[in-house]
């Protein structure tokens, strides 16, 4: 799946700042491909309101 920052990670907390470097983004507008298991889609879960999911 297709994991995309739409939105700035200013005012998030600490675990979502962890979880947004652990899927691997950058900006705002950086997409990354991130395999489609159980522990992604937690870390996806958590920062649902700066991202968006493309599947493929």
């Amino acid at each position: 799946m297709k994991v995309t920052q739409v939105k700035s990670k200013n005012g998030s907390n600490q675990k979502q700042l962890d979880t947004l470097r652990s899927l691997g983004l950058r900006r705002i507008g950086h997409t990354v491909e991130v395999k489609d298991t159980p522990q992604a889609r937690g870390m996806v879960h958590r920062v649902r309101h700066l991202v968006t999911v493309q599947e493929d």
